[in-house]
């Protein structure tokens, strides 16, 4: 094979030895670590389920009571009257919770001292013992006095719903100043003090640039403050106001069904647990958009990217 010299300055130009071919790399066989204890500990948890479930089936339940009384017009009624007791009480409660949380973080000493003293008294002492102390006071003013408002017998003045409203909501008030405390101070300073300088006054520059920032932090922990309540709830039939568990009470005294029916009022605060935990979920995923790069998958984008992979496996097999 001739190689022309003149193309190349009269030096001779020597082909290049043929490049070896691309080698292939033996995939890697990784063999998964049996992880023994794991099989034991599921044993085990369905053993228990199964010495539970073999107790409730051998106990003389008659389940059949459960869905003839499932959606009984008083049920109905009493889960109607829980959650609104649950939404007007939360409203006190996060309106004096805000309330209080600026009051506590004044520098006046004054509203920062009351503030202080109501957040610890109404957290140290159980809502039930205040549900007895407001539906008791009669016994103490036989008249209440709000000249010139109102003047009438306090047992007239303080119903059951009143009672269970103020115990419920002014319990809830203390714990949601804290968490709106913990919110207000999560928000860097010098958020303050440039819109100070901007000439924002206080109370605008907390409707406008603090709060909103806040919301990160005090919605998640106010979500489980409803769900809270709501079970919360329950304790005023102690206070003669009916709602569902009083209301299943009574039906299982008259129809001699004591426990089915608490089984049934506990499948109903189940059901609305769950939906206000879907809720809660939607609200803590708006309110991460700020923060979070990628947002947490909905429930109904998990339950698609779990059925597409089988679908798809499925398409190929076939």
């Amino acid at each position: 094979m001739s190689v022309d010299t003149e193309k190349t300055g009269g030096a001779p130009v020597h082909a290049s030895p043929p490049t070896a071919g691309p080698q292939t790399v033996e995939a890697i066989k990784a063999i998964p670590v049996r992880h023994y204890g794991r099989y034991v500990a599921a044993v085990i948890a369905l053993a228990i389920l199964g010495a539970i479930v073999n107790a409730f089936a051998q106990g003389r339940i008659n389940w059949g009571a459960i869905p003839d009384y499932f959606f009984d017009k008083r049920i109905i009624k009493g889960v109607g009257q829980t959650l609104l007791l649950t939404v007007l009480s939360m409203v006190i409660g996060v309106g004096g919770g805000i309330l209080l949380a600026v009051m506590r973080l004044s520098r006046n000493p004054v509203t920062s001292s009351i503030a202080w003293f109501y957040i610890w008294f109404f957290r140290g002492t159980p809502v039930l013992v205040q549900l007895f102390v407001w539906f008791n006071l009669g016994l103490v003013f036989e008249y209440i006095n709000l000249m010139p408002f109102y003047k009438d017998h306090w047992s007239n003045f303080m119903t059951p719903f009143l009672t269970a409203l103020l115990g419920l909501g002014l319990n809830e008030a203390a714990y949601m100043a804290e968490i709106c405390r913990a919110g207000l101070l999560s928000v860097d300073e010098g958020q303050t003090e440039a819109a100070h300088a901007l000439g924002i006054s206080h109370g605008k520059t907390l409707r406008r640039i603090i709060i909103p920032q806040a919301m990160r932090v005090i919605v998640p922990p106010t979500g489980n403050e409803v769900i809270n309540m709501l079970k919360t709830t329950s304790l005023v039939s102690a206070v003669q106001y009916y709602e569902l568990l009083r209301y299943a009470q009574d039906i299982g005294q008259n129809s001699g069904s004591p426990v089915e029916m608490l089984f049934l009022a506990a499948t109903w605060y189940l059901i609305t647990t769950s939906i206000l935990s879907v809720g809660q979920y939607y609200v803590e995923r708006y309110y991460a958009r700020g923060s979070s790069r990628t947002l947490p998958p909905t429930p109904w984008q998990k339950v698609k990217a779990n059925l597409l992979p089988l679908s798809s496996r499925k398409g190929v097999t076939a």
